[in-house]
């Protein structure tokens, strides 16, 4: 998937999340955002391997694109430090779950992602795309859709409380 996909999804998780948490909405939409993009550190061409091209290098060099950084060990290996350094529970909830979304999404394309890394298999879904196609286009339109969904649910939510 491409990065606006990503990104797309990233929000649309986040509002869905931010429907049965009482974390801040607008902090896990933030936070969900950077989230969706992590993963692809691994990429050189992606948003965050253009933006961090060194780290992105040597991420690359070392584990490959959707290996390592698109598996369960990174999660939880995300988690522990993002638990240990940032006081803000908003803030790590926000952040794996636009990671979980990135995964997610990507296991929808043909090349699908090492989940169990190290292990060396790809999970995918039993239907895949190819990144950047027509169905990418149709899924960023659905979760654009979904997210307007949440979003206006959290709005009137929050309207009404004033």
């Amino acid at each position: 998937m491409q990065g606006n996909t990503h990104i797309i999804g990233g929000i649309t998780a986040s509002l869905a999340f931010a429907q049965i948490s009482n974390d801040n909405p607008f902090v896990l939409v933030g936070a969900g955002i950077i989230g969706a993009l992590i993963p692809d550190i691994c990429h050189g061409g992606s948003k965050i391997g253009r933006t961090f091209p060194i780290i992105s290098k040597i991420v690359n060099k070392l584990f490959g694109h959707r290996s390592f950084t698109h598996s369960l060990l990174f999660l939880f290996l995300v988690a522990t430090l993002l638990h240990t350094i940032i006081p803000y529970e908003s803030i790590i909830a926000g952040l794996l779950v636009g990671m979980v979304s990135h995964i997610v999404l990507d296991m929808g394309t043909k090349q699908g992602v090492k989940l169990f890394f190290p292990i060396n298999m790809s999970v995918r879904f039993p239907l895949t795309t190819k990144t950047g196609g027509k169905v990418e286009k149709v899924v960023f339109t659905l979760l654009s859709v979904l997210s307007l969904y949440f979003g206006y649910e959290l709005i009137s939510r929050f309207v009404s409380v004033i």
